[in-house]
């Protein structure tokens, strides 16, 4: 989706509506597509006081699989996204430019746009609870499930360690 802001740019205060879904089919995390129903974006670009704003949502379904125990995990994942659109920055070194979306031509592509946002929002590590034990490192089994009576090996230079504590 194209949004032309260059009405905005140039004095005009009628709010611009965003409500779509995003088509990301083409999305890669990890080594699949986490977000197969698209992401609904609902917000809108206004001016106010001369600076054009950009104020959306974007809210998604995520499916994947936790990084410890392979369990599927479904959680529904939205974030805010606020941004100042600009036709130019005025000094590059001054600025910060995570607050600034540049858009020289007065149209910004929403859609690339946001599916950026998206990629940088998707966490690195996705858990399917903060306390997951993962599974056994010698015979597979889901840990979360229950023990699996796997005999721990103990590193041969903590086994003095592991005495004393005994001891105690």
């Amino acid at each position: 989706m194209k949004i032309d802001v260059s009405n905005l740019f140039n004095g005009d205060t009628k709010p611009i509506k965003i409500d779509y879904t995003l088509n990301l089919e083409d999305l890669v995390y990890s080594t699949y597509n986490p977000i197969k129903n698209g992401a609904k974006v609902k917000g809108s670009v206004y001016a106010k006081a001369g600076v054009v704003f950009l104020d959306v949502k974007v809210s998604f379904k995520f499916f994947g699989f936790c990084d410890r125990c392979a369990e599927e995990i479904i959680k529904d994942m939205d974030f805010p996204v606020k941004k100042i659109l600009v036709s130019r920055l005025a000094n590059d070194s001054d600025a910060d430019f995570d607050e600034y979306v540049i858009v020289p031509s007065g149209v910004l592509d929403l859609d690339e746009f946001i599916t950026e946002e998206v990629n940088l929002f998707l966490p690195s590590k996705i858990l399917c609870k903060p306390d997951c034990k993962g599974l056994c490192y010698k015979c597979g089994k889901n840990l979360n499930l229950g023990d699996c009576g796997c005999k721990k090996d103990v590193d041969p230079r903590m086994e003095a360690l592991l005495q004393l504590l005994d001891e105690q």
